[in-house]
């Protein structure tokens, strides 16, 4: 009987959640950001490679790399020498590419969040009946989903963009499968980084720019890990790798933000 009642309660909280997330104008707002980001990056970049900048103070010359391909904006093929030198390289076709979405995963989570202790939300929710453990599971389900849509539509404005742009789609170093392999790597990935950003976001509570600044912050430590993690050349064994850590930071995880919500007062 308990158990029956407590799957209707999460079933119940998930519906409410997917309702206002999905059908908020905010969240639109973030996908069509999403797919426009890679548009412009890549045909400005194929505008403005080869271009020479002149330093005034020191008269360097630095010329402008855009992207080889179209798949370089996705990530890149994993070797010793390129993992070795991801970290220190601060090149535009190194920073501006779909890792940068981990770091906006967290403005809509953190947003939701907040929205629930603004509101009253939480405080009704936990007043009336202690669903600590279905406000976790949903917010990190429904934001999952939603992370997952936005790195998707990275991907598909990335194709459109290239088109645009003119680049070519060879894959170097790479397959077809080994790319299907990187997109689910890369998709997984969010159930790593939502867990954080909720534990971040319940400790702020409706204090929006503190949960965004402490998911900023932490996120940094885990950003130089992602092209390792998700190379173009991926494997099923790197899927599954991603997959388990995913799982288990969102179970792990979870049970910290439960935990944080049971202690601190919802106020």
């Amino acid at each position: 009987m308990g158990s029956t009642r407590a799957k209707r309660q999460i079933r119940s909280m998930l519906a409410v959640d997917f309702r206002r997330m999905f059908r908020t104008p905010f969240f639109y707002l973030v996908i069509g950001i999403c797919f426009v980001m890679p548009i412009l990056i890549l045909v400005m970049t194929t505008m403005m490679d080869g271009t020479v900048s002149v330093n005034p103070q020191t008269g360097a010359e630095t010329v402008i790399e855009g992207f080889d391909n179209v798949w370089q904006i996705i990530g890149s093929v994993s070797t010793a020498q390129t993992d070795a030198a991801a970290g220190m390289d601060m090149s535009i076709t190194a920073m501006c590419n779909v890792n940068m979405l981990y770091f906006l995963i967290a403005v809509p989570v953190c947003v939701f969040v907040a929205g629930d202790f603004r509101s009253g939300y939480a405080k009704n929710l936990f007043t009336v009946r202690a669903g600590r453990t279905d406000y976790v599971v949903s917010k990190t389900i429904v934001c999952t989903l939603a992370a997952m849509l936005m790195l998707l539509a990275f991907f598909i404005g990335s194709v459109i963009g290239g088109k645009i742009a003119g680049l070519p789609f060879e894959m170097v170093g790479f397959g077809s499968l080994n790319l299907v392999f990187c997109l689910l790597c890369k998709l997984v990935l969010a159930a790593v980084f939502v867990p954080i950003y909720l534990i971040m976001s319940v400790c702020a509570k409706q204090r929006l720019w503190l949960s965004i600044l402490l998911s900023m912050m932490t996120g940094m430590f885990l950003f130089m890990m992602i092209p390792m993690l998700s190379p173009l050349n991926a494997t099923i064994a790197q899927f599954g790798l991603c997959l388990a850590g995913g799982v288990l930071l969102s179970v792990g995880l979870g049970l910290v933000s439960r935990a944080i919500l049971r202690k601190r007062s919802i106020l």
